[in-house]
């Protein structure tokens, strides 16, 4: 910095991931690519090395921004395991996860009240039962097809056979037809969306037990770092990680484990997707938490998302939209990364249309930055009280009561 002063030399961040059932190390060779292009654009340094402190999967990162040099230790939060193991791994089970997870939806009214806030989140929830469904019909219809075309080669001859051969060669192909689907998964994403809106909706945005114990060993981790001599510890929680990092922050100040002259503790909330949670009839937990953490002194909350974002709850301030909102109001600042002019019209073109992909832009590199830089943020010499301080909100925000279910209380 200019004058010489630093206010942040070490950081510890902990990133929390969405539902996410892949390996760490993406996100780590996501911020040394997109972190090296950001400090290229910006005109700073910025450094990956193996991390130096014990526990979780993570990196060191060393930059130089201006005159000051500031170190940051970022670690991933995993719960990867724990995604894998609520995928069905079979055809059937998906599609009765699709019927109850509909009727979870519908049947409380949290659908209709969702379409109320963005609709784009609701269409891309939609998407996975609708892609499931048309799934289904091509594999039936061709199923048929098989059927008929068996009665009228074989029904001459016997009506019995040309039925069972029919029934059998169509099952088949059906099958097949679906396995096919499933085997190409990676690219029609909708078996994986179906698992992930299907996790929260089958205990009604409740959590459960296994989900509860990962996340009291998240708050045991950020609990010590708190004590490490840092001077910030910066929880980052992405998509579905937010509502996540919700209940394992306020779980932490609750319990009064958050020193009073320790680091600066700070939450930066990013394409969060709360209201699909928090909408539900059975989120007490989290709407109590959503409650109590914005309200809190302990900690400084920014909430980043952007219209472009079709997967995210843009500019919806989640506690305010989930109908908990205290007198006392503090957090969250909800602004938007602003897609649209943060990025190029050459990058924003070639972008617009990559939905799954522009849900990660919050860890990328910008090419017309603004004021959001994640690797400023999570490496740099300003914390992130500071860094925003007297920043307004976005004026386009939503922050209005929209949920039905505003219970605290299980």
């Amino acid at each position: 910095m200019a004058d010489g002063t630093q206010e942040v030399r070490r950081r510890r961040v902990f990133y929390i991931p969405g539902y996410d059932p892949i390996h760490p190390r993406r996100y780590r060779e996501l911020y040394r690519k997109e972190g090296a292009a950001q400090a290229e654009i910006s005109g700073y340094d910025l450094t990956l090395r193996p991390k130096t402190t014990k526990g979780p999967y993570g990196w060191h990162v060393d930059a130089r921004i201006g005159d000051a040099d500031s170190a940051a230790d970022i670690e991933v939060l995993v719960w990867s395991d724990i995604v894998r193991g609520s995928m069905s791994n079979t055809i059937p089970a998906t599609y009765a996860q699709l019927v109850r997870t509909a009727w979870t939806y519908v049947a409380s009214g949290a659908l209709r009240r969702l379409m109320r806030l963005r609709k784009g989140p609701v269409i891309a929830a939609l998407y996975p039962i609708g892609m499931l469904l048309v799934q289904l019909l091509v594999a039936l219809a061709l199923g048929a097809a098989v059927i008929a075309v068996a009665a009228e080669l074989l029904g001459p001859v016997s009506g019995l056979l040309a039925g069972t051969v029919g029934l059998l060669s169509g099952g088949a192909l059906a099958a097949l037809v679906l396995r096919w689907f499933k085997k190409k998964d990676g690219t029609f994403l909708a078996y994986y969306l179906m698992h992930d809106y299907a996790y929260s909706a089958r205990w009604n945005g409740a959590s459960p037990a296994p989900l509860e114990r990962r996340m009291a060993e998240f708050a045991d981790t950020i609990a010590a770092a708190l004590t490490d001599g840092a001077d910030e510890v910066l929880v980052v929680g992405h998509s579905s990680g937010a509502h996540l990092g919700v209940s394992i922050l306020a779980d932490l100040i609750r319990s009064g484990r958050v020193p009073a002259n320790g680091p600066r503790l700070a939450f930066l909330s990013l394409g969060q997707v709360v209201p699909m949670v928090s909408f539900l009839p059975g989120a007490h937990r989290l709407r109590a938490d959503l409650h109590f953490l914005s309200a809190s002194e302990a900690l400084t909350w920014v909430d980043v998302t952007a219209p472009g974002d079709g997967c995210a709850f843009a500019l919806c301030d989640p506690v305010a939209v989930s109908g908990v909102a205290p007198l006392g109001k503090r957090w969250p600042l909800v602004f938007s990364a602003q897609f649209t002019r943060s990025l190029s019209s050459a990058r924003w073109k070639e972008l617009r249309w990559r939905f799954f992909r522009l849900h990660f832009q919050y860890l990328c590199a910008f090419d017309r930055p603004l004021d959001y830089d994640y690797f400023q943020i999570t490496a740099g010499p300003l914390s992130l009280a500071t860094r925003y301080a007297g920043r307004p909100p976005s004026a386009s925000r939503i922050d209005v009561p929209v949920s039905k279910f505003t219970s605290m209380a299980a």
